[in-house]
């Protein structure tokens, strides 16, 4: 069983965050969305993209939480995330998405929303975003547009989710 380490990436980590996401997609869309994401200041907030690395240091997984917006109200949007195939199912990702929900708590945010697995990112807490009044600005089958409170005391906004432009949509 591998122990991953996650932490928050650095400049040094940008080159294997794009091969991570290359390696783990089929085409170079998500890695596109990565880097155009880290170039938007608006969208970007440091501290929020964690890769995660083996006993070698070899970086395996990433996980990146960016700013969004539900009808003004910030929000985050955890997207992308990937794992080299050859360490999928490991931990890695899990590591990643982990650490990035723990920093993204530590700075006081609250909502993150996730468009993905409904299999998947339930494990971490993340419901159907319809059952806090949030939607996509697209057409997506309910259960895979989900969202997650970090503080159960704070109120969550509702209305229409606003991606950075990185995401063409």
């Amino acid at each position: 069983m591998t122990t991953w380490t996650a932490r928050p990436e650095t400049t040094s980590d940008i080159a294997a965050i794009r091969d991570i996401n290359l390696a783990a997609f089929p085409t170079s869309g998500e890695a596109d969305i990565v880097d155009a994401l880290r170039a938007d200041p608006k969208a970007w907030i440091d501290g929020l993209s964690m890769v995660t690395e083996g006993s070698d240091g070899t970086l395996t997984g990433h996980a990146l939480l960016t700013r969004c917006h539900v009808d003004g109200a910030p929000a985050l949007a955890l997207a992308p995330c990937a794992v080299r195939p050859s360490a999928q199912r490991t931990g890695a990702g899990s590591a990643a998405i982990r650490a990035a929900l723990d920093a993204a708590r530590s700075l006081g945010e609250n909502l993150v929303l996730v468009l993905g697995h409904p299999e998947y990112y339930p494990r971490f807490g993340f419901t159907p975003a319809s059952r806090f009044g949030i939607r996509a600005p697209f057409d997506v089958p309910d259960e895979a547009m989900m969202a997650m409170a970090l503080d159960d005391t704070r109120p969550v906004p509702t209305g229409t989710i606003r991606y950075p432009a990185a995401f063409g949509v």
